[in-house]
């Protein structure tokens, strides 16, 4: 069987990847997109759908801004909204050295760039009149905000189909090697696809690839404990979320418009690779609505309509790896985004399409790079 060529093959149908595809479409490089099932089914997908700059890992906020550029242009730039939302977003404390340490990040994020508003007592309850007794104050960025996760993806991946990008799903990827100049991958039911670069972006499962490539990585799977309310009167508009190193404390939740509160946090699943599936702990969901009342009493009266989880993946220093291997010409990863790459895939798309086309990037990313794990 003749394999199909191009000049990047890209391995994973997440966020990362159908974004990656269209930007390389963008600067005139051809590109096949190679994902096991369909597009955007696994952490892209079944993540909380902040997109976030603050909190964020200092270093990382260069590649966070990146992002939100284009998060402000998906309209224009691939003919869906994706239901990007600039709500704001904040986070709460419930002890001052808590406090302290989010007036130190603020300090620290304005030389990024990033403005943040810190808000104690009277006004804090007068802006947030929902807040629970014990909330003592809040950090808050008015650039933030949350789109659903369900749709980003597969509209970046559309798009990069319209602009002429390969899309194969359902291919399951077993082998990848360097063959000569080129890459080869080579699907379970014997197709094989050749390009001179390749883009490892297969999240939980990346691990196994970047092994072949004598690569290995301490990353395992997880899985968000997510849920959704019925419906009450849109009133809540920032997202929210709690800054706590407890993590019998953290809660999370947003407000969509159609009045359905959004909530995730706490203690995540095991996550099963071969059954490319988490499930959802019912005591960590009746422990969430527990948490939900401390931060907002009034949410803990709603009725709960559905519950899910999916595979994130989680390196073991809770960073992301990005970049170019250590050991392979013309080849580039991007994976292991713990629970945090949602809000960065435009970016990242964005970074590794400049990588591969001129052979550098504009944002630094070293902090991410592979050979921290080697020896």
């Amino acid at each position: 069987m003749k394999p199909m060529n191009a000049d990047v093959l890209i391995v994973g149908g997440g966020i990362m990847g159908t974004a990656a595809a269209f930007f390389l479409r963008r600067r005139g490089r051809s590109a096949i997109l190679l994902e096991r099932g369909l597009v955007g089914q696994q952490a892209s997908a079944v993540n909380f759908g902040a997109v976030r700059r603050l909190g964020r890992f200092l270093p990382q906020l260069p590649l966070a801004t990146r992002s939100r550029e284009i998060w402000a242009k998906l309209p224009e730039l691939i003919g869906h909204d994706s239901e990007f939302l600039a709500s704001g977003l904040m986070r709460v404390c419930y002890r001052e050295e808590e406090a302290d340490i989010f007036e130190s990040y603020g300090t620290d994020a304005a030389h990024y760039g990033l403005a943040l508003d810190m808000y104690r007592g009277q006004a804090m309850r007068a802006k947030f009149p929902f807040l629970g007794p014990e909330v003592l104050a809040a950090q808050y960025s008015a650039t933030c905000g949350h789109a659903n996760p369900r749709l980003a993806a597969p509209a970046f991946s559309r798009a990069a189909a319209r602009e002429g990008a390969q899309i194969v799903e359902n291919t399951d990827i077993v082998r990848v090697e360097k063959d000569g100049d080129s890459f080869r991958a080579t699907s379970a039911d014997g197709r094989s696809f050749r390009a001179p670069n390749l883009l490892i972006t297969a999240g939980a499962w990346a691990g196994q690839l970047s092994a072949q490539f004598g690569e290995p990585v301490p990353i395992n799977g997880q899985g968000p404990q997510m849920g959704v309310t019925e419906p009450m009167p849109y009133g809540i508009v920032p997202v929210i979320n709690v800054g706590s190193d407890k993590l019998e404390e953290i809660i999370y939740f947003r407000q969509v418009k159609r009045g359905n509160i959004v909530f995730g946090g706490g203690r995540r699943s095991t996550a099963y690779l071969d059954e490319r599936r988490a499930k959802v702990e019912p005591e960590n969901t009746l422990t969430q609505f527990q948490r939900l009342r401390r931060l907002a009493p009034a949410l803990a009266r709603l009725n709960l309509i559905r519950v899910w989880s999916g595979v994130e993946g989680y390196l073991s220093d809770e960073l992301p790896v990005i970049g170019t291997s250590r050991k392979v010409s013309g080849l580039f990863y991007a994976f292991g985004f713990c629970g945090h790459g949602f809000q960065l895939g435009p970016g990242v798309g964005d970074a590794m399409a400049e990588w591969i086309d001129t052979g550098s990037t504009s944002t630094p990313l070293q902090p991410f790079d592979i050979g921290r794990f080697l020896s």
